[in-house]
Protein backbone atom coordinates (compact mmCIF):
# COMPACT_ATOMS: atom_id res chain seq x y z
CA UNK A 1 0.00 0.00 0.00
CA UNK A 2 0.90 3.78 -0.22
CA UNK A 3 -0.01 6.76 1.46
CA UNK A 4 -0.18 10.45 -0.80
CA UNK A 5 -0.19 13.57 0.70
CA UNK A 6 -1.16 16.98 -0.62
CA UNK A 7 -0.07 19.54 1.58
CA UNK A 8 -1.68 23.10 0.44
CA UNK A 9 -2.44 26.31 1.56
CA UNK A 10 -5.44 25.38 3.98
CA UNK A 11 -5.87 21.78 4.10
CA UNK A 12 -4.06 19.03 3.75
CA UNK A 13 -5.43 15.76 1.93
CA UNK A 14 -4.22 12.29 2.55
CA UNK A 15 -4.70 9.14 0.56
CA UNK A 16 -4.12 5.28 1.01
CA UNK A 17 -3.70 3.38 -2.27
CA UNK A 18 -3.99 -0.24 -2.26
CA UNK A 19 -1.37 -2.61 -3.82
CA UNK A 20 -4.63 -3.49 -6.03
CA UNK A 21 -4.57 0.07 -7.48
CA UNK A 22 -7.60 0.67 -5.43
CA UNK A 23 -8.63 3.88 -3.04
CA UNK A 24 -8.91 2.03 0.36
CA UNK A 25 -8.96 6.06 2.43
CA UNK A 26 -9.34 9.41 2.47
CA UNK A 27 -8.93 12.16 5.00
CA UNK A 28 -8.96 16.32 5.06
CA UNK A 29 -7.02 17.81 7.87
CA UNK A 30 -6.54 21.71 8.36
CA UNK A 31 -2.64 22.40 7.57
CA UNK A 32 -0.78 23.87 10.31
CA UNK A 33 2.05 26.14 10.05
CA UNK A 34 4.85 23.95 11.11
CA UNK A 35 3.57 21.19 8.57
CA UNK A 36 4.12 18.48 10.96
CA UNK A 37 1.13 19.25 12.56
CA UNK A 38 -1.48 19.08 9.69
CA UNK A 39 0.84 15.76 7.77
CA UNK A 40 0.46 13.85 11.19
CA UNK A 41 -3.43 14.31 12.22
CA UNK A 42 -3.62 12.94 8.05
CA UNK A 43 -1.88 9.98 8.60
CA UNK A 44 -3.68 9.43 11.58
CA UNK A 45 -6.50 10.05 10.18
CA UNK A 46 -6.13 7.08 7.60
CA UNK A 47 -5.02 4.90 10.31
CA UNK A 48 -2.62 2.85 8.22
CA UNK A 49 1.41 2.05 9.19
CA UNK A 50 2.40 -0.59 7.25
CA UNK A 51 2.73 1.13 4.19
CA UNK A 52 5.71 0.80 1.39
CA UNK A 53 6.46 3.99 0.56
CA UNK A 54 4.53 7.79 1.29
CA UNK A 55 4.56 10.67 -1.12
CA UNK A 56 3.81 14.17 -0.18
CA UNK A 57 3.45 17.42 -2.58
CA UNK A 58 3.60 20.76 -1.29
CA UNK A 59 3.29 24.33 -1.81
CA UNK A 60 5.25 25.38 1.15
CA UNK A 61 8.25 26.34 -0.91
CA UNK A 62 6.19 28.71 -3.58
CA UNK A 63 4.37 29.71 -0.18
CA UNK A 64 7.66 30.80 1.10
CA UNK A 65 8.68 32.85 -1.95
CA UNK A 66 4.86 34.17 -2.49
CA UNK A 67 5.36 35.46 0.98
CA UNK A 68 8.99 36.59 0.66
CA UNK A 69 9.72 34.68 3.96
CA UNK A 70 11.26 31.89 5.34
CA UNK A 71 14.32 32.58 2.72
CA UNK A 72 18.12 32.49 3.13
CA UNK A 73 20.29 35.31 1.86
CA UNK A 74 22.25 33.97 -1.28
CA UNK A 75 25.84 34.41 -2.92
CA UNK A 76 24.92 34.70 -6.38
CA UNK A 77 28.46 34.02 -8.53
CA UNK A 78 27.84 34.27 -12.39
CA UNK A 79 30.87 33.13 -14.56
CA UNK A 80 30.76 35.04 -17.72
CA UNK A 81 33.23 37.73 -18.17
CA UNK A 82 34.18 39.91 -20.17
CA UNK A 83 30.15 39.35 -21.30
CA UNK A 84 26.89 39.74 -19.24
CA UNK A 85 28.60 42.58 -17.14
CA UNK A 86 25.55 45.03 -18.16
CA UNK A 87 23.02 43.20 -16.52
CA UNK A 88 24.07 41.56 -13.21
CA UNK A 89 22.41 38.65 -11.26
CA UNK A 90 18.72 39.80 -9.83
CA UNK A 91 18.31 42.82 -11.75
CA UNK A 92 14.70 41.92 -13.07
CA UNK A 93 13.29 40.76 -9.29
CA UNK A 94 10.74 42.92 -7.02
CA UNK A 95 12.45 44.97 -4.76
CA UNK A 96 10.73 43.07 -1.58
CA UNK A 97 11.65 39.72 -2.75
CA UNK A 98 15.35 41.33 -3.64
CA UNK A 99 15.82 42.47 -0.03
CA UNK A 100 14.94 39.49 1.17
CA UNK A 101 17.56 37.05 -1.43
CA UNK A 102 20.34 38.89 -2.46
CA UNK A 103 23.39 38.73 0.15
CA UNK A 104 26.01 38.86 -2.42
CA UNK A 105 26.47 39.69 -6.05
CA UNK A 106 29.79 38.33 -7.53
CA UNK A 107 30.52 38.53 -11.20
CA UNK A 108 33.58 36.57 -12.32
CA UNK A 109 35.59 35.09 -15.30
CA UNK A 110 34.04 32.07 -17.74
CA UNK A 111 31.13 30.79 -19.64
CA UNK A 112 30.54 29.32 -23.07
CA UNK A 113 29.20 30.49 -26.00
CA UNK A 114 26.50 29.13 -27.84
CA UNK A 115 28.70 26.52 -29.86
CA UNK A 116 30.34 25.70 -26.36
CA UNK A 117 33.61 27.81 -26.91
CA UNK A 118 34.95 29.59 -24.10
CA UNK A 119 34.30 32.79 -23.45
CA UNK A 120 37.09 32.73 -20.61
CA UNK A 121 38.54 30.46 -18.35
CA UNK A 122 37.85 30.36 -14.53
CA UNK A 123 40.18 32.16 -12.51
CA UNK A 124 40.90 30.06 -9.16
CA UNK A 125 42.61 33.03 -7.64
CA UNK A 126 39.53 35.35 -8.42
CA UNK A 127 36.97 32.33 -7.15
CA UNK A 128 39.02 32.20 -3.73
CA UNK A 129 38.40 36.08 -3.55
CA UNK A 130 34.88 35.51 -4.02
CA UNK A 131 34.60 32.67 -1.36
CA UNK A 132 36.69 34.68 1.25
CA UNK A 133 33.70 37.59 0.61
CA UNK A 134 31.54 34.78 1.25
CA UNK A 135 32.62 33.25 4.22
CA UNK A 136 33.13 36.93 5.63
CA UNK A 137 29.63 38.05 4.93
CA UNK A 138 28.22 34.88 6.57
CA UNK A 139 26.62 33.24 3.49
CA UNK A 140 25.40 29.69 3.17
CA UNK A 141 23.61 29.63 -0.13
CA UNK A 142 25.60 29.66 -3.41
CA UNK A 143 23.75 30.06 -7.16
CA UNK A 144 26.19 29.25 -9.53
CA UNK A 145 25.24 30.35 -13.21
CA UNK A 146 27.36 30.40 -16.17
CA UNK A 147 26.82 31.53 -19.71
CA UNK A 148 25.11 28.98 -22.04
CA UNK A 149 26.31 26.12 -19.39
CA UNK A 150 23.35 23.67 -20.74
CA UNK A 151 26.01 23.33 -23.81
CA UNK A 152 28.40 23.05 -21.22
CA UNK A 153 28.95 22.92 -17.70
CA UNK A 154 32.60 22.66 -17.61
CA UNK A 155 33.10 26.61 -15.83
CA UNK A 156 30.10 25.72 -12.90
CA UNK A 157 31.83 22.47 -12.01
CA UNK A 158 35.27 24.14 -12.05
CA UNK A 159 33.78 26.93 -9.76
CA UNK A 160 31.72 24.82 -7.54
CA UNK A 161 34.41 22.94 -6.89
CA UNK A 162 37.38 25.70 -5.66
CA UNK A 163 33.89 27.23 -3.62
CA UNK A 164 32.99 24.23 -1.99
CA UNK A 165 37.17 23.42 -0.82
CA UNK A 166 37.40 26.92 0.49
CA UNK A 167 34.14 27.32 2.06
CA UNK A 168 33.70 23.49 3.31
CA UNK A 169 30.70 21.86 3.30
CA UNK A 170 28.06 23.59 5.57
CA UNK A 171 27.96 26.08 2.53
CA UNK A 172 25.46 25.07 -0.07
CA UNK A 173 26.04 25.24 -3.70
CA UNK A 174 23.62 25.50 -6.42
CA UNK A 175 24.21 24.81 -9.88
CA UNK A 176 22.41 26.22 -13.30
CA UNK A 177 23.24 23.93 -15.46
CA UNK A 178 21.13 21.06 -13.30
CA UNK A 179 18.39 23.10 -12.79
CA UNK A 180 17.15 25.59 -16.07
CA UNK A 181 17.20 25.74 -19.35
CA UNK A 182 18.87 27.76 -21.65
CA UNK A 183 18.27 31.32 -21.38
CA UNK A 184 20.85 32.70 -19.08
CA UNK A 185 18.68 35.47 -16.68
CA UNK A 186 15.82 33.07 -16.22
CA UNK A 187 18.06 30.18 -15.23
CA UNK A 188 20.19 31.66 -12.96
CA UNK A 189 16.94 33.19 -11.67
CA UNK A 190 15.62 29.68 -10.76
CA UNK A 191 18.91 28.51 -9.54
CA UNK A 192 18.90 31.73 -7.33
CA UNK A 193 15.64 30.54 -5.99
CA UNK A 194 16.86 27.15 -5.50
CA UNK A 195 19.46 28.49 -3.22
CA UNK A 196 17.53 30.36 -1.08
CA UNK A 197 15.27 27.70 -0.26
CA UNK A 198 17.45 25.27 0.57
CA UNK A 199 17.73 25.52 4.43
CA UNK A 200 14.05 25.50 4.35
CA UNK A 201 14.29 22.23 2.40
CA UNK A 202 16.20 20.54 4.78
CA UNK A 203 13.68 22.02 7.71
CA UNK A 204 10.53 20.80 6.03
CA UNK A 205 11.81 17.34 4.81
CA UNK A 206 12.99 16.79 8.29
CA UNK A 207 9.84 17.59 9.30
CA UNK A 208 8.00 15.49 6.74
CA UNK A 209 9.86 13.00 8.48
CA UNK A 210 9.12 13.43 11.57
CA UNK A 211 5.28 13.14 11.24
CA UNK A 212 5.64 9.93 9.82
CA UNK A 213 7.75 8.97 12.83
CA UNK A 214 4.95 9.86 14.88
CA UNK A 215 2.69 8.12 13.19
CA UNK A 216 4.54 4.62 13.35
CA UNK A 217 5.16 4.76 9.59
CA UNK A 218 9.07 4.05 8.59
CA UNK A 219 8.57 3.59 4.95
CA UNK A 220 10.50 5.15 2.57
CA UNK A 221 9.01 9.14 2.08
CA UNK A 222 9.42 10.65 -1.76
CA UNK A 223 8.36 14.18 -2.82
CA UNK A 224 6.64 14.98 -5.74
CA UNK A 225 8.24 17.11 -8.59
CA UNK A 226 6.92 19.89 -11.21
CA UNK A 227 6.30 17.17 -13.56
CA UNK A 228 4.63 14.56 -11.78
CA UNK A 229 7.23 12.13 -10.75
CA UNK A 230 8.99 11.04 -7.53
CA UNK A 231 12.50 12.52 -6.23
CA UNK A 232 13.75 11.26 -2.55
CA UNK A 233 14.65 13.07 0.66
CA UNK A 234 17.84 13.81 -0.43
CA UNK A 235 17.17 15.11 -3.89
CA UNK A 236 14.42 17.17 -2.25
CA UNK A 237 16.97 18.60 -0.12
CA UNK A 238 18.78 20.14 -3.12
CA UNK A 239 16.23 20.85 -5.26
CA UNK A 240 13.36 22.33 -3.43
CA UNK A 241 12.45 24.41 -6.80
CA UNK A 242 11.36 21.53 -8.16
CA UNK A 243 8.57 21.05 -6.09
CA UNK A 244 7.05 24.07 -7.07
CA UNK A 245 3.79 23.11 -8.99
CA UNK A 246 3.71 19.64 -7.32
CA UNK A 247 -0.09 21.01 -6.18
CA UNK A 248 -1.77 20.74 -9.33
CA UNK A 249 0.06 18.42 -10.92
CA UNK A 250 -1.03 16.29 -8.18
CA UNK A 251 -4.34 17.16 -8.80
CA UNK A 252 -4.05 16.32 -12.94
CA UNK A 253 -2.15 13.12 -12.49
CA UNK A 254 -4.63 12.07 -9.77
CA UNK A 255 -7.64 12.99 -12.48
CA UNK A 256 -6.09 10.90 -15.27
CA UNK A 257 -5.94 8.31 -12.33
CA UNK A 258 -9.53 8.25 -11.35
CA UNK A 259 -11.37 9.14 -14.51
CA UNK A 260 -8.58 6.71 -16.48
CA UNK A 261 -8.86 9.14 -19.50
CA UNK A 262 -4.58 9.98 -20.36
CA UNK A 263 -5.72 13.38 -22.72
CA UNK A 264 -7.99 15.53 -21.22
CA UNK A 265 -8.82 18.90 -19.41
CA UNK A 266 -8.73 19.46 -16.27
CA UNK A 267 -9.95 21.90 -13.78
CA UNK A 268 -9.43 21.66 -9.78
CA UNK A 269 -11.45 23.89 -8.04
CA UNK A 270 -10.10 24.55 -4.51
CA UNK A 271 -11.14 27.40 -1.63
CA UNK A 272 -9.73 30.15 -3.77
CA UNK A 273 -8.64 29.35 -7.30
CA UNK A 274 -9.62 27.26 -9.91
CA UNK A 275 -6.10 25.53 -11.78
CA UNK A 276 -6.87 24.42 -15.41
CA UNK A 277 -3.92 22.25 -17.18
CA UNK A 278 -4.06 20.27 -20.00
CA UNK A 279 -3.07 16.56 -19.78
CA UNK A 280 -0.78 14.81 -22.69
CA UNK A 281 -0.66 10.82 -22.47
CA UNK A 282 -1.28 10.96 -18.31
CA UNK A 283 0.84 13.33 -17.37
CA UNK A 284 0.68 17.62 -17.77
CA UNK A 285 1.45 19.53 -20.53
CA UNK A 286 4.48 21.62 -19.76
CA UNK A 287 4.75 25.54 -20.08
CA UNK A 288 6.60 26.08 -23.23
CA UNK A 289 9.13 29.09 -22.63
CA UNK A 290 9.49 31.39 -18.98
CA UNK A 291 7.28 31.59 -16.33
CA UNK A 292 6.84 33.91 -13.81
CA UNK A 293 6.77 32.59 -9.88
CA UNK A 294 5.59 35.11 -7.42
CA UNK A 295 7.12 37.76 -10.17
CA UNK A 296 10.38 36.49 -10.98
CA UNK A 297 10.94 34.82 -14.06
CA UNK A 298 11.95 31.42 -14.29
CA UNK A 299 12.75 28.49 -16.90
CA UNK A 300 12.20 25.42 -15.01
CA UNK A 301 9.82 22.38 -15.69
CA UNK A 302 6.69 23.51 -14.83
CA UNK A 303 3.01 22.67 -16.04
CA UNK A 304 1.12 24.99 -18.48
CA UNK A 305 -1.57 26.26 -16.05
CA UNK A 306 -4.05 28.85 -16.13
CA UNK A 307 -5.33 29.73 -12.71
CA UNK A 308 -8.41 32.10 -12.46
CA UNK A 309 -10.21 33.26 -9.02
CA UNK A 310 -12.73 31.27 -8.91
CA UNK A 311 -12.92 28.67 -6.12
CA UNK A 312 -15.47 27.34 -2.97
CA UNK A 313 -14.58 30.53 -0.54
CA UNK A 314 -15.34 33.22 -3.61
CA UNK A 315 -17.66 35.89 -2.40
CA UNK A 316 -20.58 36.65 -4.66
CA UNK A 317 -20.55 40.42 -5.82
CA UNK A 318 -24.41 41.78 -5.94
CA UNK A 319 -24.27 41.45 -10.26
CA UNK A 320 -23.98 37.56 -9.02
CA UNK A 321 -20.48 37.32 -10.65
CA UNK A 322 -17.85 35.45 -8.32
CA UNK A 323 -14.17 36.42 -7.18
CA UNK A 324 -11.59 37.09 -7.42
CA UNK A 325 -11.61 38.20 -4.09
CA UNK A 326 -12.49 34.93 -1.42
CA UNK A 327 -12.55 34.39 2.44
CA UNK A 328 -10.41 32.03 2.27
CA UNK A 329 -9.58 29.68 5.41
CA UNK A 330 -12.33 31.87 6.94
CA UNK A 331 -14.99 30.03 4.48
CA UNK A 332 -16.13 27.98 8.25
CA UNK A 333 -16.78 31.32 9.90
CA UNK A 334 -18.05 34.00 6.88
CA UNK A 335 -20.27 31.93 5.04
CA UNK A 336 -23.83 32.33 5.45
CA UNK A 337 -24.50 28.97 6.16
CA UNK A 338 -21.99 29.12 8.49
CA UNK A 339 -23.36 31.81 10.39
CA UNK A 340 -21.45 34.39 8.78
CA UNK A 341 -22.19 37.70 6.83
CA UNK A 342 -20.98 36.70 3.30
CA UNK A 343 -22.63 35.05 0.31
CA UNK A 344 -19.46 32.77 -0.85
CA UNK A 345 -19.86 30.15 -3.93
CA UNK A 346 -20.08 27.71 -1.14
CA UNK A 347 -23.44 29.05 0.07
CA UNK A 348 -24.70 29.20 -3.79
CA UNK A 349 -23.64 25.31 -3.71
CA UNK A 350 -25.43 24.91 -0.95
CA UNK A 351 -28.46 26.56 -2.42
CA UNK A 352 -28.68 24.66 -5.02
CA UNK A 353 -28.69 21.32 -3.44
CA UNK A 354 -24.85 20.72 -4.76
CA UNK A 355 -23.47 20.05 -1.44
CA UNK A 356 -25.19 19.03 2.23
CA UNK A 357 -23.07 21.30 4.85
CA UNK A 358 -24.04 24.19 7.19
CA UNK A 359 -27.31 25.50 7.69
CA UNK A 360 -29.63 24.81 4.95
CA UNK A 361 -32.29 27.59 5.79
CA UNK A 362 -30.02 30.13 5.64
CA UNK A 363 -29.96 30.55 2.21
CA UNK A 364 -33.35 29.25 1.33
CA UNK A 365 -34.29 33.01 -0.04
CA UNK A 366 -31.20 32.88 -2.30
CA UNK A 367 -31.81 31.84 -5.99
CA UNK A 368 -28.38 30.56 -7.31
CA UNK A 369 -28.97 29.66 -10.81
CA UNK A 370 -27.44 32.95 -12.54
CA UNK A 371 -24.88 33.38 -10.33
CA UNK A 372 -23.56 29.03 -10.70
CA UNK A 373 -24.31 29.85 -14.47
CA UNK A 374 -21.98 32.79 -14.32
CA UNK A 375 -19.33 30.44 -12.48
CA UNK A 376 -19.53 27.23 -15.21
CA UNK A 377 -19.49 30.10 -18.22
CA UNK A 378 -15.82 31.44 -16.80
CA UNK A 379 -14.49 27.77 -16.09
CA UNK A 380 -15.36 26.58 -19.77
CA UNK A 381 -13.34 29.81 -21.28
CA UNK A 382 -10.58 29.21 -18.92
CA UNK A 383 -10.93 25.53 -20.14
CA UNK A 384 -11.28 26.73 -24.01
CA UNK A 385 -8.19 29.08 -23.75
CA UNK A 386 -6.27 26.69 -22.57
CA UNK A 387 -6.78 23.64 -25.76
CA UNK A 388 -4.84 23.73 -28.88
CA UNK A 389 -7.10 22.55 -31.70
CA UNK A 390 -10.80 22.53 -31.93
CA UNK A 391 -11.31 18.85 -31.32
CA UNK A 392 -13.63 17.12 -28.89
CA UNK A 393 -12.04 17.64 -25.34
CA UNK A 394 -13.03 15.56 -22.33
CA UNK A 395 -12.96 17.43 -18.91
CA UNK A 396 -12.47 16.14 -15.44
CA UNK A 397 -13.34 18.17 -12.50
CA UNK A 398 -11.54 17.68 -8.74
CA UNK A 399 -10.95 19.33 -6.15
CA UNK A 400 -13.73 20.40 -2.75
CA UNK A 401 -15.13 23.56 -5.24
CA UNK A 402 -16.20 21.41 -8.24
CA UNK A 403 -19.32 20.95 -7.08
CA UNK A 404 -20.13 24.49 -8.38
CA UNK A 405 -19.86 23.49 -11.70
CA UNK A 406 -22.22 20.51 -13.93
CA UNK A 407 -21.86 21.38 -16.60
CA UNK A 408 -20.04 23.87 -18.91
CA UNK A 409 -20.64 25.48 -22.10
CA UNK A 410 -19.59 23.90 -25.32
CA UNK A 411 -18.46 20.68 -23.82
CA UNK A 412 -20.44 17.87 -24.02
CA UNK A 413 -18.17 15.20 -22.11
CA UNK A 414 -17.80 16.52 -18.00
CA UNK A 415 -16.98 14.22 -15.57
CA UNK A 416 -15.99 14.40 -11.59
CA UNK A 417 -14.65 11.08 -10.92
CA UNK A 418 -14.93 9.26 -7.27
CA UNK A 419 -12.80 11.08 -4.46
CA UNK A 420 -12.63 13.69 -6.60
CA UNK A 421 -11.98 15.76 -3.61
CA UNK A 422 -8.44 14.34 -2.74
CA UNK A 423 -7.28 13.73 -6.50
CA UNK A 424 -4.41 15.62 -5.65
CA UNK A 425 -3.45 12.91 -3.04
CA UNK A 426 -3.96 9.94 -4.87
CA UNK A 427 -1.93 11.75 -7.97
CA UNK A 428 1.02 11.68 -5.20
CA UNK A 429 0.36 8.40 -4.34
CA UNK A 430 0.43 6.84 -7.99
CA UNK A 431 3.50 8.72 -9.08
CA UNK A 432 6.03 7.46 -10.62
CA UNK A 433 10.05 8.11 -11.06
CA UNK A 434 11.19 9.86 -14.12
CA UNK A 435 14.63 11.11 -16.35
CA UNK A 436 14.46 14.11 -18.67
CA UNK A 437 17.30 15.10 -20.90
CA UNK A 438 17.24 18.65 -21.82
CA UNK A 439 20.23 19.45 -24.42
CA UNK A 440 22.23 20.55 -27.49
CA UNK A 441 23.01 17.05 -29.60
CA UNK A 442 25.11 17.10 -33.36
CA UNK A 443 24.92 14.65 -35.59
CA UNK A 444 22.36 12.19 -37.67
CA UNK A 445 19.02 13.10 -36.61
CA UNK A 446 17.97 8.68 -35.75
CA UNK A 447 21.35 8.56 -33.66
CA UNK A 448 21.06 11.67 -32.04
CA UNK A 449 17.25 10.82 -31.09
CA UNK A 450 18.82 6.95 -29.66
CA UNK A 451 21.31 8.08 -27.72
CA UNK A 452 18.88 10.75 -26.11
CA UNK A 453 16.18 7.84 -25.60
CA UNK A 454 19.12 6.03 -24.12
CA UNK A 455 20.04 8.38 -21.63
CA UNK A 456 16.45 9.29 -20.12
CA UNK A 457 15.95 5.94 -19.68
CA UNK A 458 19.20 5.29 -18.03
CA UNK A 459 18.24 8.63 -15.51
CA UNK A 460 15.13 6.80 -14.78
CA UNK A 461 16.52 3.87 -13.62
CA UNK A 462 18.96 5.69 -12.00
CA UNK A 463 16.51 7.44 -9.81
CA UNK A 464 14.85 4.60 -9.16
CA UNK A 465 12.88 3.02 -11.49
CA UNK A 466 12.37 -0.48 -12.14
CA UNK A 467 13.96 -2.23 -15.10
CA UNK A 468 11.90 -2.92 -17.59
CA UNK A 469 9.21 -0.57 -16.75
CA UNK A 470 10.41 2.58 -17.97
CA UNK A 471 8.81 3.93 -21.21
CA UNK A 472 9.24 7.47 -23.07
CA UNK A 473 6.22 10.07 -22.32
CA UNK A 474 7.53 12.78 -24.50
CA UNK A 475 10.25 14.07 -27.31
CA UNK A 476 10.78 17.56 -28.39
CA UNK A 477 13.57 18.55 -31.12
CA UNK A 478 14.40 21.66 -32.04
CA UNK A 479 16.63 22.34 -34.42
CA UNK A 480 19.18 25.17 -34.02
CA UNK A 481 20.21 26.69 -37.50
CA UNK A 482 23.05 29.03 -36.64
CA UNK A 483 24.99 26.08 -34.84
CA UNK A 484 27.51 23.74 -36.59
CA UNK A 485 27.15 19.81 -37.29
CA UNK A 486 23.65 19.46 -37.50
CA UNK A 487 23.20 20.41 -34.37
CA UNK A 488 19.39 20.09 -32.60
CA UNK A 489 18.12 20.58 -28.65
CA UNK A 490 16.84 17.69 -27.94
CA UNK A 491 14.36 17.23 -24.69
CA UNK A 492 13.08 13.60 -24.03
CA UNK A 493 11.40 12.89 -21.07
CA UNK A 494 11.20 8.95 -19.42
CA UNK A 495 8.99 7.55 -16.61
CA UNK A 496 8.78 3.95 -15.22
CA UNK A 497 7.38 2.86 -12.05
CA UNK A 498 8.94 2.47 -8.11
CA UNK A 499 11.31 0.03 -7.88
CA UNK A 500 11.64 0.28 -3.76
CA UNK A 501 14.00 -2.78 -3.79
CA UNK A 502 16.50 -1.60 -5.51
CA UNK A 503 16.54 1.66 -3.42
CA UNK A 504 17.16 -0.22 -0.65
CA UNK A 505 17.40 2.29 2.70
CA UNK A 506 17.80 5.36 0.26
CA UNK A 507 14.39 6.87 0.22
CA UNK A 508 13.93 6.34 3.78
CA UNK A 509 13.24 9.50 5.68
CA UNK A 510 15.58 8.39 8.97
Amino acid sequence: MRIGIDVGGTNTDAALIGDDGQVLATVKSPTTEDVTGGVAAALAGLGATRVSAVMIGTTHFVNALVEAARLEPVAAVRLGLPATAALPPLVDWPDRLRAAVEGAVHLCRGGHEYDGTPISDPDPDELKRVAADIRERGLRSVAISSVFSPVSDASERRAAEILAAELGPDVHLSLSSEIGKVGLLARENATIVNAALRPLAERTVAAFGEALLRAGITAPLFLSQNDGTLMDVDHARRYPVATFASGPTNSMRGAAYLSGLTDCAVVDIGGTTSDVGILVGGFPREAAGEALVAEVRTNFRIPDVLSIGIGGGSIIAADGSAGPRSVGYRLTSEALVFGGGTLTATDLAVAAGRAEIGDLSRVAGIDPARPLALIAERVAEAVDRMRTSAAPLPVVLVGGGSILVEELPGFSDVRRPPHFEVANAVGAAIAQVGGEVDRVFSGPRETVLAEARAEAVTRAERAGARAGSVRIVDVEELPLAYLPGDSVRVRVKAVGDLDLDKLGEAGRHA
